[in-house]
């Protein structure tokens, strides 16, 4: 079951990858680097790091890409739309299935929270060993990749700054 689910998530990583590489509107293709993120995040989750599959939906599936989409709106002017939706029926068909696909996800999530061990004490390993080893063992590589972000952020507000005169 394991080897089945890797590679449907690693087909639907694969096909977003192709579908952001080969699309024309921006838009589509940010949308596309999104379901690539967060199939790389359910990959990580398959792997056991949980903390890195939060930090990669968090970070760059949430943050990251809403920067992108708010670029992606500014620096393309909008398109007026005078012709009918060429997709209306599949839209109209959205919901219900959106909602059917929800239930057979609950489905499959009761059925393993009821098929489910009792939960192993927690390892050693996890966040609070990343989080010690981040502060403790590599505390100064941190804090200087947090002045160079804090320098690329006001190098780029400068840049973008309107010059008067």
């Amino acid at each position: 079951m394991g080897t089945v689910a890797f590679v449907l998530i690693a087909g639907i990583a694969v096909g977003s990858a192709l579908g952001l590489v080969f699309k024309r509107n921006p838009i589509h293709a940010a949308l596309f680097l999104v379901v690539n993120l967060g199939a790389v995040a359910v990959l990580y989750l398959t792997l056991g790091a949980e903390f890195l599959a939060v930090a990669q939906i968090a970070v760059y599936a949430g943050a990251i890409m809403v920067l992108f989409l708010f670029a992606i709106f500014v620096l393309i002017p909008a398109r007026e739309e005078t012709t009918p939706d060429p997709r209306r029926s599949y839209r109209i068909l959205a919901l219900p299935v959106g909602a059917a696909l929800l239930g057979v996800l609950g489905f499959v999530v009761a059925a393993s929270v009821r098929a489910q061990a009792p939960p192993a004490p927690a390892a050693p390993d996890g966040v609070e060993a990343i989080a010690r080893l981040l502060f403790t063992d590599y505390l100064f590589p941190f804090e200087v990749t947090s002045v160079l972000l804090l320098a690329a952020m006001v190098g780029a507000l400068l840049l973008s700054r309107r010059r008067e005169g």
